[in-house]
């Protein structure tokens, strides 16, 4: 098995295009989470959990001191199954979430945040690969998890407190939605720190007020990119209308941001941290959208030309800081 190979199938499932699955409205689905039950979040703060992990040299802060909340959505684990949608209580699965993106994804934000990860019922991958009416009806009862945790969330948790929604591919598709419905003109968009919405379509024709933030400070926005490798034109179409946002110069800026930006990119060893090894620059796709070309000298992920499953190993460490300085500018305005 070669590297590139090796890497994607520690990080992700496989993409189980063949499988046959009854019709959607045919099926018995699994049983909605109940959200008042610790089981059914893969984290919750003040507990021990997968994004609690923090790497060698970082310092871990106790959630009683952290102001803001992040309420982060997962991507797709559900690789092949017998339903459209997983079913919350697949301890196997729910291993895969908690070792894979929560362990690199969500522990981003726990330097400054006290992170909420939902359990929901998952859409499988193929809903992305063919296009049936049935998947997006797979992807709509995912995201009536998403909204109930979020409601749960709100309800019970939030008490009026800043708030960061996160995600990666499936989950940013259901972010985007969740950012419509809860924040776009509405109220609650006055605790919104930002949103880190990565790795699927989003751009700001789809909001009516909610824009892509400009800048590194810039609050009450959202932040976007699919990565690839320099001179890779991909042709998936979730990639077509996106917008990105160069992460190393935290701008949409269409300048190189040289190496000497990058503070830190992650492997699969969660404890070695590759500074200064990364450029990247916005490319225009040829679809109507931009994408983000990435030069990266750390291993494994210099082998990838399609680095969807790296866009937060990439920019690991640029994020940990932005969050933090996104936060206290949000603090200075409010």
């Amino acid at each position: 098995m070669n590297i590139r190979l090796l890497f994607f199938v520690l990080c992700f499932p496989a993409v189980a295009l063949a499988q046959r699955l009854k019709p959607f409205d045919t099926e018995t689905h699994y049983p909605a989470p109940d959200y008042s039950l610790e089981q059914n979040w893969s984290a919750l703060p003040f507990r021990t959990d997968a994004a609690d992990k923090i790497p060698k040299g970082q310092t871990w802060i106790s959630d009683s001191l952290k102001t803001v909340d992040v309420f982060y959505i997962h991507p797709t684990m559900y690789g092949k199954g017998k339903k459209w949608n997983a079913d919350v209580a697949n301890k196997k699965l729910n291993r895969k979430v908690d070792n894979k993106p929560v362990r690199y994804q969500a522990t981003v934000f726990n330097e400054s945040c006290r992170v909420y990860a939902p359990r929901y019922r998952q859409a499988v991958v193929k809903v992305f690969y063919e296009d049936l009416p049935d998947g997006e009806k797979a992807l709509d009862l995912a995201y009536e998890d998403v909204k109930a945790a979020f409601d749960y969330y709100l309800k019970n948790y939030n008490n009026g407190r800043p708030i960061i929604i996160a995600s990666h591919s499936q989950g940013t598709c259901h972010s985007r939605r969740l950012l419509k419905d809860y924040f776009d003109g509405k109220e609650l968009s006055k605790q919104l720190v930002a949103a880190y919405a990565i790795g699927f379509t989003i751009n700001d024709s789809m909001y009516t007020t909610l824009r892509m933030c400009k800048d590194a400070t810039e609050t009450g926005c959202y932040i976007s990119w699919m990565s690839y490798k320099k001179g890779y034109e991909p042709t998936i179409k979730w990639s077509h209308k996106t917008q990105s946002l160069n992460p190393l110069l935290w701008s949409l800026s269409k300048d190189l941001a040289v190496k000497d930006y990058s503070l830190g990119s992650m492997t699969l060893n969660f404890n070695k941290k590759y500074p200064k090894k990364t450029n990247a620059i916005i490319h225009d796709n040829g679809y109507g959208g931009t994408i983000l070309w990435v030069e990266t000298k750390v291993p494994l992920l210099r082998l990838l030309k399609d680095m969807h499953i790296i866009d937060y190993n990439l920019f690991w460490y640029d994020i940990r800081k932005n969050v933090k300085d996104r936060i206290a500018n949000f603090k200075m305005e409010n």
